[in-house]
């Protein structure tokens, strides 16, 4: 499956509205917690795409060569092979990530780690 974007649909209704992210596709929801000034891997996945909808707390996203801050609400998408990195600020960061695509935990590349997890 080669999936580069979402079907991202919006309904409104009465009482406010509701956003459906996934429908029909093989895909893994998880709510990732980054501690306060902690962050991810640099790393990469061959066999997934990940959306990431913040939900909590500030920080910075990095997806390839772009650094950019992030705070809830703000919305990225990671197309599978790009490099990525999450960073949280001092309140932490809170995402809903969406993996598209086959899902193994094991699926990836660690490029840069604080915590010497990167590859050799």
């Amino acid at each position: 499956m080669n999936t580069n974007e979402l079907n991202i649909y919006t309904e409104k209704r009465p009482w406010g509205n509701f956003t459906e992210f996934s429908k029909e596709q093989p895909s893994v929801v998880k709510i990732i917690r980054i501690n306060p000034n902690e962050a991810t891997s640099l790393q990469s996945h061959k066999k997934r795409d990940e959306f990431w909808h913040l939900i909590g707390g500030n920080g910075f996203i990095t997806i390839d060569n772009n650094r950019t801050p992030a705070n809830s609400g703000d919305e990225f998408f990671v197309l599978r092979n790009s490099k990525h990195r999450l960073e949280a600020g001092n309140n932490g960061l809170r995402l809903l990530e969406i993996s598209l695509g086959d899902f193994e935990e094991t699926d990836e590349t660690r490029f840069d780690d604080k915590y010497g997890r990167a590859q050799k």
